[in-house]
């Protein structure tokens, strides 16, 4: 769609990547855009911030979604950005017990010690490239009006056979789906499969739809990218390209009321005084959070029992300790409950970005998946209790790490912790839940709509879900259904 506007004034809440690429994208035709963010920088989860001098990365730490096509490159192309990126050969090495397996771009290592799965593998690539091609034009899910269901049917692909692969995933879990191969008894490819849809899709292999799986387990194939200076250069790239079309990006600004009339938002207002008027909003927020600000907004804020948080080790280290190691390694324990320090994912920046660590040193971000429940409950127990959990967690964290680097506890020259009490401080997310919901069926996806008319969502919490080209695809849409309905507001004008 290409409009010209006389006006259209639009605030956005929320300087994340959902919330900024729905911004450059509307700053790019001409809209008057405002970003309102309550931190000193831009990126929430996928920020980069400067601590004992070293740069770390916040939480998201994997640069997907940059390859030929992808929705990264896609608009770096259309806001002229030139992303500061180079493609890694490995996307991240998994270690569970003894075994190690580089996921690369062919699966040679996934192949070899597990050479049954082909043709699960061949099943899943034949899927995600039918995806990615839905995702590229444009997939308006879950529909919201007679519009979308037109445009989704005559998107479907025309094969018999590619219309029955999809209809067949769509009702199935990936457990199900592995059932059909034979897989599901092999205990070591489950707990590999599992370990993949945690970090990508927040749950596992028996609750994920196979959809969203073949979609989560490709991303190691399409290719990971290093990002010169931390994944929080995309956010500060997106607010860039914000301002150079006339937009504006403030910090420091909380938003903590919308006010609404008639079915419709008015205006925010921020903790220092401040009111934003605007014709349309987009809150880069959980449901769980704009519910705090907006009640009348949407009905989904109770909080995602079933969703996550994460627990977050930031290590500044002696080089020589990491030099044999890849910039991404997942270490998973053979056997437990995954997450919770019986799976962590842990990112080092590489040895020749300056920007991010002293030179001999190397910046660490290390993550698991937690529970946001009993971090509260220990923070009402007082101080005491609150520290003893982040000294159980770093522990058995450590523990981990040194069966991957031996000796690293020794070559730690900085260390700084993040738990979902920080998470819910810094990115303002209610109960510190990250993430995403947890993508268990196409039916309980969430479309950027709420029940104002002009208010959107953009975020982790809209369909696609989280990740980088996750996050920006459903931001797309979220920037299309704000056009749509300037539009239709002037032609009532």
């Amino acid at each position: 769609m290409q409009h010209t506007y006389h006006e259209g004034r639009i605030v956005i809440v929320g300087a994340g990547i959902g919330g900024l690429s729905a911004g450059a994208l509307l700053a790019q035709k001409g809209l008057d855009i405002t970003v309102l963010e309550s931190h000193s920088l831009p990126g929430g989860c996928a920020s980069t911030f400067s601590r004992s001098g070293f740069r770390f990365d916040a939480g998201a730490t994997v640069g997907c979604g940059f390859h030929r096509h992808g929705p990264l490159d896609r608009l770096g192309r259309e806001l002229g950005i030139t992303w500061p990126t180079m493609p890694s050969p490995v996307a991240w090495e998994y270690q569970c017990g003894e075994l190690s397996l580089q996921l690369d771009h062919m699966r040679e290592d996934i192949l070899a010690r597990f050479p049954g799965s082909a043709p699960f593998w061949d099943e899943q690539e034949e899927a995600a490239a039918i995806l990615w091609a839905l995702a590229k034009k444009g997939l308006a899910w879950p529909p919201a009006t007679a519009g979308d269901i037109g445009k989704l049917l005559g998107m479907m692909p025309k094969k018999v056979s590619t219309l029955t692969l999809l209809g067949k995933l769509a009702g199935n879990t990936v457990r199900q789906w592995l059932g059909r191969h034979d897989l599901d008894t092999d205990s070591e490819f489950v707990r590999f499969i599992d370990a993949q849809l945690l970090i990508s899709l927040q749950t596992t292999s028996s609750a994920a739809n196979a959809l969203f799986g073949a979609i989560a387990l490709d991303l190691p194939v399409r290719g990971t990218h290093r990002i010169t200076g931390g994944i929080g250069t995309v956010a500060k790239e997106l607010a860039g390209s914000i301002e150079k079309n006339g937009g504006q990006v403030l910090y420091g600004k909380e938003v903590v009321t919308i006010e609404t009339h008639k079915g419709k938002a008015r205006a925010v207002t921020t903790a220092d005084g401040e009111r934003f008027e605007a014709d349309a909003f987009i809150c880069n927020l959980t449901p769980a959070s704009l519910a705090a600000i907006c009640p009348e907004a949407t009905s989904g804020g109770k909080s995602n029992k079933s969703g996550w948080s994460a627990f977050m080790l930031y290590l500044g280290l002696e080089e020589r300790v990491c030099e044999k190691s890849g910039c991404h390694l997942q270490l998973v324990r053979p056997a437990g409950t995954l997450g919770e320090c019986s799976s962590i994912f842990a990112s080092i920046s590489p040895s020749d970005d300056s920007l991010r660590a002293p030179e001999g040193k190397r910046a660490m971000t290390v993550s698991t998946h937690t529970r946001p429940g009993h971090w509260w409950q220990a923070m009402k127990q007082g101080r005491d209790a609150y520290d003893a959990l982040r000294k159980g967690y770093r522990e058995d964290i450590l523990s981990l790490l040194e069966h991957a680097i031996p000796g690293i506890g020794n070559h730690i020259v900085a260390e700084h912790d993040a738990t979902p009490v920080s998470w819910e401080r810094w990115t303002g997310r209610k109960e510190g839940f990250v993430g995403g919901t947890p993508q268990t069926g196409l039916w309980g996806a969430r479309g950027p709509r709420t029940k104002l008319a002009n208010l959107f969502l953009s975020g982790d919490s809209v369909f696609p879900g989280q990740s980088l080209p996750g996050v920006t695809t459903g931001s797309r849409r979220t920037a299309d259904m704000v056009e749509l309905y300037l539009h239709r507001l002037q032609g009532k004008q």
